[in-house]
């Protein structure tokens, strides 16, 4: 793979190449990647979806929104900072090109601001919702209409590769979704497979997967451009990430990492002191700790510490991917950034503490089994209406119904089952949780 291909500027249905030396400085197209996400009425949902907490109502808490700007900001700077040493050894993507330290901060910036914008409501336990709707639950009588790859993204529901479908979805009167640039989109999936095989390896990349078949000849022509290494072919396709994938993924674990854990501290689900020696382990070697025994609340000795820890793990990502920087060009390396750290057990032990005390609490997994049972009636209610059998498809519910759901009046007898059902799981990952509950209310006969 080279930095030419990988750095591309193009737009679904461009004719002309677009090159960065004949860009408009005042708005670059990387730049207007990110403007356009941040716009988007997908990005906006995130305010209400679950990060940590379901449904809570505490201003400490993190919200996927304000996660996902976190995450780009700690993107931007990683982007930045290897970019920076990327042009000192690579000059001819500057001096022919017209290249700039800023456009790798933008790229990763972009592309970690969308991270998680196909999650559904209430988590990965949402995820598992859709998943086991199709395998255990009455979505398994569509099995038999499905191809085995198409029942495969189903059972296997994965916010990544739904994020990839909200970004590049063409509907009626809009082609390519958002349009972003191809070298956001590759940025953007971490893991550029389709979902059979599963789990092929222990790959990093293989890990998961990034695209429906909806949207596999949309990976296809975004990797053949970007000169994606091709790890899979034949029936099931899989590539090498494209590298800044690695720095948007470090991004997100640094975030995860560092600020749930900050959220589990000021919840009181862990204990400061604990909590704070955890953390001073893991900037040990930066702290002033003179400075740091003159804050007098928990807040500012958080904050100290959070910054410090963020700052440091920036620097250690940047490093690890500029000294692995020839294996990630071959699609020969396929470890996340921080398996490498030599703060892997600072890092290890931290995200044990979180799990134990926050994501396995009580109050989230009451709100996760809630948010399990509500999504799986949506489901349910959804699937009846858009796919309903000769007895059913005349009811006034039924019309009801699909009155109540303008953004999948598009579907018709045209429209696969596979296409139909796609179509409704993305609606569904789509609202916030909220509005799941919400929903489930009205169809209850709960709320009018």
């Amino acid at each position: 793979m080279t930095w030419d291909q990988l750095l591309s500027l193009k737009r679904f249905g461009d004719k002309n190449k677009r090159l960065r030396i004949e860009q408009n400085e005042t708005r670059l197209g990387f730049e207007v990647d990110y403007d356009r996400i941040i716009f988007s009425s997908a990005f906006r949902s995130l305010q209400d979806k679950t990060q940590v907490i379901p449904l809570s109502k505490t201003d400490f808490v993190h919200t996927r929104l304000t996660h996902s700007l976190e995450v780009s900001v700690v993107g931007r700077s990683l982007g930045r900072l290897t970019g920076q040493k990327l042009l000192q050894k690579h000059p001819h993507l500057k001096d022919s090109s017209g290249y700039q330290m800023n456009d790798f901060g933008a790229i990763v910036a972009a592309a970690a601001l969308a991270h998680d914008i196909g999650n559904p409501p209430f988590g990965h336990s949402g995820e598992k919702a859709i998943g086991e709707y199709f395998s255990h639950g009455s979505g398994k009588r569509f099995k038999e209409s499905l191809s085995e790859a198409e029942y495969q993204d189903l059972v296997k529901f994965e916010g990544n590769a739904n994020g990839f479908r909200i970004l590049t979805e063409n509907r009626p009167g809009i082609s390519g979704g958002l349009r972003l640039s191809y070298a956001t989109l590759g940025a953007f999936t971490k893991y550029p497979k389709e979902s059979l095989p599963h789990k092929p390896s222990s790959k990093i990349e293989d890990k998961k997967f990034g695209f429906f078949q909806s949207e596999k000849e949309t990976f296809e022509d975004i990797a053949e451009e970007l000169g994606l290494k091709m790890t899979r072919e034949g029936k099931h396709i899989g590539y090498a990430r494209h590298p800044l994938a690695f720095l948007v993924e470090a991004a997100d674990d640094i975030c995860y990492t560092i600020i749930d854990f900050e959220d589990g501290i000021n919840l009181g689900l862990i204990d400061e002191d604990y909590a704070l020696e955890y953390l001073i382990k893991l900037v040990k070697d930066s702290i002033n700790t003179s400075k740091y025994h003159e804050l007098q609340t928990t807040s500012d000795r958080l904050a100290y510490l959070r910054a410090l820890a963020i700052n440091t793990l920036i620097t250690e990502a940047a490093e690890i991917f500029l000294k692995n920087e020839d294996a990630i060009l071959k699609g020969e390396f396929h470890e996340a950034l921080f398996d490498k750290s030599k703060y892997e057990a600072q890092i290890r032990d931290i995200i044990k503490i979180s799990v134990e005390k926050i994501y396995q609490s009580e109050e989230v997994i009451g709100k996760e089994i809630a948010g399990f049972k509500m999504l799986t009636y949506l489901l349910d209610i959804y699937t009846q209406a858009f796919l309903a059998d000769a007895e059913n498809e005349d009811s006034n519910f039924t019309k009801l119904v699909k009155k109540s759901v303008p953004q999948l009046n598009y579907l018709n007898d045209e429209h696969s089952v596979y296409d139909t059902l796609i179509a409704i799981c993305s609606y569904i990952a789509s609202l916030t949780d909220g509005l799941t509950v919400a929903s489930f209310k009205r169809f209850q006969g709960l709320d009018a």
